[in-house]
């Protein structure tokens, strides 16, 4: 239709679809780092900027030398036909590892050309730490518990962490990257896989046994315990005591010199065998009332408890999974014997989706941050002092209480009602 004068008027063309969503986003740029559903395009730019900080810190910050030279002889001992566990050392001791950390650091060692190539070993882990960030954040965008804010505490501004992949290339990085592979096949069900993956970590550093509490895995322990079997067939023929007793020595004294949560004892109670009881004590006490507590739906047994999830009545929801995994190893964690810094690795990721979780309302963001902020300057105060060890447990405590306070799991016919809610409002 023709307008005054003939000129014929322009239909209004319809924006395009990404347009909207990039107008909606505008619009709400300061929402951007607070809900929920912005967390992947968080996250991917946080992924991207890793990169770029992890190749700085390796050419800019110097390389320590603490275990990587101990692991390369602890493995060269194997290649060069030594079996038995009781006759392999390195540097700073025994090799104490499973099986499956002689396999992978042998890898490495022939890869860095017998170890020698430190500058290529920290290219290397400086991989292993992106995959173990892409393992986390999927976990974290799944579950969707946390404000995207968060994740730049969970990658970015750790020191520690960043040290602990490319400036110390220690083991225990390894076992937690195989460690959220298995619990991302957790959460999508596949249960068996990850209990294969579960078993493979435990097999590079023993304490990915602390996940375990009294998880949904003991339906799959004889695959576990056959894998454990399959790798450590070579050392176990040899020498089955000697493999045993330091692969897998729950009894290992630590050094009190390098302790980050007990430095406010004296010595002599650090290392007294009375109060490693009272603290495997507490552990498992804690650990049940959590099972009995909050972890088992009212009306649940605890037979019903301990099956696979995805074999239960009600199958346990994502979150559910994430959270009794991750509450359990904080558990350990803070009734462990001691903690060196390597071990901050252990339940670093975790600690947003826990604080998040807790069921004080009044935990607003900003203490939560400040949370997150005292544990980070307490795991790199070197060397540990009272008060940096004080302020640990203290942030432990409060982390523990807000697990302890937040709502049991919903009875099974609640939780049946909630999940048909949900569905319908999809639809």
């Amino acid at each position: 239709m023709a307008g005054v004068g003939g000129v014929r008027r322009k239909s209004p063309v319809s924006p395009s679809p990404l347009w909207g969503k990039l107008h909606t986003l505008w619009q709400d740029k300061h929402l951007l780092l607070f809900k929920t559903e912005y967390t992947l395009l968080v996250v991917s730019v946080l992924w991207f900027l890793e990169i770029g900080i992890n190749v700085w810190v390796i050419q800019k910050v110097a390389y320590t030398e603490i275990d990587w030279k101990a692991y390369m002889d602890e493995v060269e001992g194997v290649i060069n036909g030594t079996y038995d566990y009781t006759q392999l050392k390195g540097d700073t001791g025994p090799l104490v590892y499973p099986a499956g950390f002689v396999y992978i650091f042998t890898a490495l060692y022939y890869i860095t050309g017998h170890g020698v190539n430190i500058r290529l070993g920290q290219y290397i882990f400086a991989f292993f730490y992106l995959v173990t960030l892409l393992l986390v954040f999927r976990i974290y965008y799944r579950t969707k518990k946390v404000p995207p804010y968060v994740f730049f505490f969970v990658c970015c501004a750790s020191y520690r962490i960043h040290s602990i992949f490319v400036l110390r290339l220690f083991n225990d990085p390894v076992a937690m990257m195989l460690l959220f592979a298995a619990v991302n096949l957790f959460i999508d069900g596949y249960w068996t896989l990850g209990c294969g993956l579960y078993s493979l970590a435990v097999s590079v550093k023993m304490n990915v046994l602390l996940f375990f509490g009294l998880m949904k895995t003991i339906p799959k322990l004889s695959l576990c315990a056959g894998i454990q079997v399959v790798l450590g067939l070579p050392f176990l023929l040899e020498n089955p005591i000697g493999y045993m007793s330091r692969a897998f020595d729950l009894g290992r004294q630590f050094m009190f010199k390098w302790t980050v949560n007990w430095r406010f004892l004296p010595e002599w109670l650090f290392l007294n065998r009375y109060f490693h009881l009272l603290l495997l004590a507490a552990h498992l006490l804690t650990l049940l009332l959590f099972a009995f507590r909050r972890w088992k739906r009212p009306g649940e047994s605890i037979f019903e408890v301990l099956k696979e999830p995805g074999k239960r009545k009600i199958p346990a929801q994502k979150s559910t999974i994430v959270l009794i995994l991750f509450t359990s190893n904080f558990i350990g964690m803070c009734f462990s014997r001691s903690l060196h810094y390597q071990f901050y690795v252990w339940y670093f990721h975790s600690l947003p989706y826990l604080l998040w979780s807790g069921g004080v309302k009044k935990l607003a963001h900003l203490l939560r941050v400040l949370i997150l902020g005292l544990i980070e300057l307490s795991w790199n105060t070197y060397p540990s002092t009272n008060s940096s060890s004080a302020a640990l447990h203290v942030c432990h405590l409060i982390i523990l209480l807000c697990l302890w306070l937040a709502p049991p799991l919903l009875s099974a016919a609640a939780e049946t009602q909630e999940q048909k809610a949900v569905k319908d409002k999809r639809h």
